[in-house]
């Protein structure tokens, strides 16, 4: 049986090694935790249909490596996405010193208009945290993100980072802030959507799987 959704969204999610970004994806994903004791290699990938202010949405989620090494191939998959979750370790000072470089690379090489939120994950270890809420809460306004601390462990705000997100793409959307149209918006149309009229009544695109690469 086919899958059903009115809309598909592009997402990465970024930030060091080790900070927990697989486990946010199976927790998200599958409703499980899954101990991150391997660094993920080059990119893997996840999809979950969710509701979004009652429209149903597909979620294709590319996970990227945080080491150095795989850095020149995890940038190929930017182009196009609509979303990102930046993450850091709040018991890791040097995973947040890197933000601002995971931050640039995600605004200079995604979708102009990409919709970041930063999450501080690993919220159930407090009593190792090395970065307090407010300095993060303080980059996130400086640098106009949104932002959550979460615990992939607990899967406290797991679910509510990926939807925070979507919810502020799909206003975007609805505003004309951002065009499901344009070519790299990180966007698709599905199956279930009845699209908004224009003068040029462009025929519906039909839906696809494929990684919005283009």
């Amino acid at each position: 049986m086919s899958e059903t959704y009115e809309y598909l969204f592009k997402f990465l999610v970024i930030g060091s090694a080790g900070t927990g970004k697989s486990s946010l994806l199976n927790n998200f994903i599958g409703n499980k935790f899954k101990e991150d004791r391997c660094h993920t290699i080059g990119v893997e990938f996840g999809s979950k249909i969710v509701n979004i202010g009652g429209k149903s949405t597909k979620l294709q989620i590319w996970d990227t490596a945080g080491q150095e090494r795989f850095r020149s191939v995890t940038r190929s998959y930017y182009r196009g996405a609509a979303g990102a979750l930046l993450v850091y370790d709040i018991t890791s000072r040097d995973s947040f010193n890197a933000l601002s470089n995971w931050l640039r690379d995600a605004r200079t090489l995604a979708s102009p208009n990409i919709v970041i939120l930063l999450v501080g994950n690993k919220k159930d270890i407090e009593e190792s945290r090395e970065v307090t809420f407010s300095e993060a809460s303080q980059f996130a306004q400086e640098n106009e993100l949104m932002f959550l601390e979460t615990s992939a462990k607990t899967g406290e705000n797991v679910e509510e980072a990926f939807l925070k997100c979507s919810k502020t793409i799909l206003a975007k959307i609805e505003t004309g802030d951002l065009d499901p149209e344009r070519i790299g918006s990180g966007i698709q149309y599905g199956t279930g959507t009845s699209k908004r009229l224009t003068t040029t009544k462009k025929p519906a695109r039909a839906p696809s799987d494929c990684a919005c690469r283009v």
